[in-house]
């Protein structure tokens, strides 16, 4: 077995980018991440010891993968989040994550330290009053300070907005416009279904939906069409003369299957293969077993469908109602 084969598909997609949530565990509580009376926390001996974290991801790492995204829940809550960074930091890959900010600014010695230059911060609102009523929490404030702070500490910060229709995307605009003077990356998020988060389509604001919005507000000639790398997610531009960007991700209008390259560890230790899947992999069991895992991580990589778990038409999508899947905390996003 070579390094290339077992996260190689078979579709000739080769999976170099491994997302690993830390935690189940969240200091917000946002409406499309977790259902409103909350979810059923894994046992605490059913989460991956920070051992566990670093045996399998050096497992993934010495058969290809070259980054490694950390999620949630909140990654940074996790007790043991700085010994698990720090751990990590010695394989050789891109270390990177994506947090909600709020304790951002508690961990900027160790990101320099552990060499992680690009954070993901998660932000829905520019208004207060709205970012309370989607996160269920007042952070708002805290929030912003630390993606300014983190910007002027010399990270590359990407603000991850969920667009939602009649709720939020009345601020595509001033989310475009936060660009101009900071070099910020704003990434519009089409609504996904997930367990709890009351999904529907009638929702979603798309990707033609948000490039409307922006050639009515900019000049033509004022917006550039950037050139995306082979396994982006995202559509990615930036208006004249502004510092940042902005870009889209459709998984539903427009999904960009073709070129994922990503395997997603959960807390407790299962592979997904794909975001949608509704199937697990285990990982923690086998592993704590002393039994290889690497044939179940290629199995795994193998059964990947072509487009979305087999959702390959906007019509399977949209009668998923819901879909048959863990709440998005529980995946890791």
């Amino acid at each position: 077995m070579t390094k290339s084969n077992i996260l190689t598909d078979t579709f000739g997609r080769k999976h170099n980018y491994l997302r690993i949530s830390l935690t189940e565990r969240c200091n917000l509580r946002c409406t499309y991440c977790m259902p409103a009376d909350g979810i059923q926390l894994s046992p605490k001996d059913h989460i991956m010891t920070y051992e566990e974290i670093f045996t399998i991801a050096k497992q993934f790492v010495d058969h290809g993968v070259t980054k490694i995204r950390l999620t949630g829940g909140e990654p940074l809550v996790r007790k043991d989040a700085a010994q698990i960074i720090e751990k990590l930091s010695s394989l050789p890959v891109q270390l990177t994550l994506t947090t909600n900010g709020v304790i951002v600014d508690k961990f900027i010695e160790l990101f320099k330290k552990c060499g992680i230059k690009t954070l993901n911060v998660s932000l829905d609102s520019l208004d207060s009053q709205k970012n309370k009523e989607i996160t269920r929490r007042q952070y708002f404030k805290k929030v912003y300070n630390n993606i300014i702070l983190l910007v002027n500490q010399g990270f590359n910060v990407k603000v991850n907005c969920v667009l939602m229709k009649g709720f939020n995307d009345n601020e595509i605009i001033d989310f475009i416009n936060l660009s101009k003077d900071l070099p910020l990356h704003v990434r519009f998020i089409e609504f996904m279904p997930f367990d709890g988060n009351q999904w529907k389509m009638d929702k979603l604001v798309s990707l033609k939906e948000i490039l409307s919005e922006v050639h009515s507000n900019f000049k033509k000639e004022d917006i550039i069409k950037l050139e995306d790398a082979p396994n982006d997610t995202t559509k990615s531009y930036q208006i004249k003369n502004y510092q940042g960007t902005f870009a889209i991700i459709s998984s539903v209008t427009n999904p960009f299957c073709d070129g994922c390259n990503r395997v997603r560890l959960t807390a407790n230790g299962q592979i997904k293969n794909c975001l949608f899947s509704s199937s697990e992999s285990d990982l923690l069991t086998p592993l704590r077993k002393g039994k290889s895992i690497a044939p179940i991580i290629e199995k795994a990589v193998k059964a990947k469908f072509k487009i979305r778990s087999g959702m390959d038409t906007l019509d399977k999508f949209k009668r998923i109602d819901g879909h048959n899947n863990r709440s998005m905390i529980t995946i890791g996003g």
